[in-house]
């Protein structure tokens, strides 16, 4: 017997000498394309049709071939069949409902190719037509809100959220896609939030679930009001938010895996993380690049979630095992899909690297800056172990993972800040990361002066990183000014330094601390006359740079005091006891009997900074992180999510 091979919706027997047989399906989609009225000579036509399998493949492609004219005159057939699809979501044979879903499916990302191109058709017209589109997407958005918050089918669910997310990412820039305004009338929001708080929903649809949220958050957002923000800023259940947490640490945890794995392949290269609540930072020359997938979309959903309700910051006080705390969650932890949506492809491009660290510099600014969050942060009774990766270097030693000490959650955020600082002075320099890693620190510091926490922090080595990137600067000023303004970042520097003279008193955990930071100046003097020396070269010409190396001048006058006080009785100090070096300890006897004749200026404003503005400073970021995850989705959803093969095997016992 001659075997069937299936392609393209053609069944094709293996002997040459028959014609191609076309499946039913594929016989009744054919009639759809006709002028006529399918069900004219078929009255059960629609009946049937959400009996058959969909072919996804055959159907796309069919839409795809039309061009814009050939299109418009099945309109009322293309019609037809959306408003029979919304009408057999309402069927109790899940059958029929799996096989709508698909077609839906099938129907928005078909017109969609056609709407890229210069046909002149509206999408919304051409689906549904627009004198019932308003009717149309309310019964759609009912039906996918009940299937979701029904307790059957856990696929149908998924292919509910599949939808949705195609719905959504029609169009590259969410903002042009109109459908949506639909999905902001009819909302589905709480329907989202009981997948997040509901155990297993969560388990099998959280990752798409919080997706979805993080880019219906992002619809129109500075020009209109956007329901899914309000409603997001204001929830305060502890199990959904609990819920949204997990799923965003899963994510990330799992990216955190791959790296590691990755690394351990190549051994070389650079990660940094926040435990699992932050995310990576992603950036590295490019003979050290490991490729992993950035999952910007988790990252989105963080940010939103850390910017636009504050209850949220309580979720970083859930444990997770990968952190290595105390407790286990309850209740396991979410599925992330093998290649989730939303993620960047590998590539050797550092745009999505930097647009991912940038974003993880940006959620940590909300929560520097957010006053829950930083007593949370700094709160002695809360203490964590964070296993921060550090990416081997030539000077320093490997760091060993055991016995990594309990301490406040801030600590982890300085450790990774010194971190970056470190490990990105590159040819490639990150001005702008920079600039937010040292506005962190500041933020923090802001926090600890006005509340007056004496944090037990190792803040040597945060000194040591900000002169070692203040000589980097120095080093490379002709490369570095010919794309940036540096003394920015030098100024910022200048001015932690400042904040630590000025009121490390209220703040440093001991004495001895305030001490160890003149000691740290003193033993680096070199690098701040280096500095001022560049400074005043610059700020006393006439060139570009003349105010702003000028402002930095004026900055360095208490680093200077101190150095033009101390250096010469400690000089004095080692002439008289005929010592030709002085130990660490003799220098700081020298500086705590001299404290009394140093005289410093008072510097206004070092305790205040322009709090983060998403709409007037970051706009053109987000919508261009967003167009990219817009892509990624609807990219990952066509090649991975679709096949029927799980679905049919569950309902199988079609009667």
């Amino acid at each position: 017997m001659a075997q069937v091979e299936k392609r393209g919706g053609l069944l094709r027997k293996s002997s040459a000498s028959k014609k191609p047989l076309k499946e039913k399906v594929v016989l009744m989609y054919d009639e759809i394309f006709m002028t006529e009225d399918p069900s004219k000579c078929s009255p059960r036509f629609w009946e049937e049709l959400f009996l058959m399998k969909v072919n996804l493949e055959y159907l796309e492609g069919k839409l795809e071939s039309l061009d814009g004219e050939e299109l418009m005159k099945i309109k009322d057939n293309i019609n037809c069949l959306f408003q029979h699809c919304i009408q057999a979501l309402g069927e109790e044979h899940p059958i029929r409902v799996v096989n709508a879903l698909q077609t839906l499916c099938a129907l928005i990302r078909g017109v969609h190719q056609k709407n890229k191109s210069t046909s002149g058709f509206d999408i919304i017209n051409m689906l549904m037509g627009f004198d019932k589109a308003e009717l149309c997407m309310k019964n759609l958005m009912e039906s996918l809100d009940s299937l979701l918050c029904a307790e059957g089918s856990e696929s149908l669910k998924s292919l509910c959220l599949k939808l949705l997310l195609c719905l959504v990412t029609v169009t590259d820039n969410i903002s042009q896609n109109t459908i949506l305004e639909y999905v902001m009338i009819n909302s589905i929001f709480e329907a989202i939030l009981q997948i997040l708080s509901h155990p297993p929903s969560r388990r099998e649809h959280g990752y798409d679930a919080v997706v979805l949220l993080a880019l219906l958050v992002n619809y129109r957002k500075y020009e209109s009001v956007n329901p899914y923000i309000v409603k997001l800023s204001i929830v305060d259940d502890e199990a959904t938010l609990n819920g949204m947490g997990l799923v965003i640490a899963q994510a990330l945890s799992e990216y955190n895996r791959q790296y590691k794995d990755k690394e351990e392949e190549h051994q070389s290269g650079f990660f940094s993380a926040l435990t699992n609540m932050v995310g990576s930072m992603f950036i590295a020359d490019a003979h050290e690049k490991i490729s992993v997938q950035t999952n910007e979309a988790i990252l989105l959903a963080l940010y939103e979630a850390v910017h636009l309700n504050r209850n949220f910051i309580t979720v970083l006080a859930q444990s997770h095992p990968e952190m290595g705390l105390v407790t286990t969650p309850v209740s396991p932890a979410p599925a992330t899909p093998a290649t989730p949506l939303g993620t960047t492809p590998p590539s050797s491009d550092d745009e999505h690297r930097l647009h991912s660290g940038k974003l993880c510099l940006i959620i940590l600014t909300c929560i520097a800056e957010d006053q829950y969050a930083n007593a949370f942060l700094h709160d002695d009774n809360m203490n964590f172990r964070v296993n921060l990766h550090r990416m081997p270097m030539r000077h320093r030693k490997k760091a060993a993972d055991k016995n990594l000490p309990c301490r406040p959650l801030v600590c982890a955020v300085l450790d990774l800040m010194v971190e970056f600082i470190v490990t990105h002075m590159m040819k490639e320099f990150p001005m702008d990361l920079y600039v937010r890693c040292i506005q962190v620190v500041h933020k923090l510091l802001c926090y600890q002066k006005k509340c007056r926490v004496r944090l037990h922090y190792t803040w040597r080595e945060l000194w040591s990183a900000l002169i070692n990137l203040l000589k980097f600067l120095m080093s490379n000023e002709t490369v570095l000014l010919a794309k940036h303004n540096i003394f920015t970042l030098a100024l910022m520097i200048v001015n932690l330094f400042n904040m630590f003279i000025t009121y490390g008193d209220t703040f440093l955990p001991t004495p001895s601390s305030y001490d160890e930071l003149y000691y740290e100046i003193i033993r680096m003097h070199q690098s701040f006359d280096n500095l001022y020396s560049m400074v005043l070269r610059l700020s006393t010409n006439a060139g570009q740079w003349k105010e702003a190396a000028s402002k930095v001048t004026h900055a360095l006058v208490n680093i200077r005091a101190i150095i033009n006080h101390f250096n010469p009785k400690i000089e004095s100090y080692a002439a008289v006891n005929h010592i030709s070096q002085l130990s660490e300890e003799q220098v700081l006897e020298v500086v705590r009997a001299n404290y009394d004749t140093l005289t410093l200026k008072l510097q206004d404003g070092l305790d205040q900074y322009e709090r983060y503005s998403e709409q007037h400073k970051e706009a053109a970021f987000f919508k261009e992180l967003v167009r990219s995850i817009s892509t990624n989705v609807r990219r990952n959803l066509a090649f991975h999510t679709l096949s029927q093969e799980v679905l049919l095997k569950e309902f199988s016992t079609i009667s």
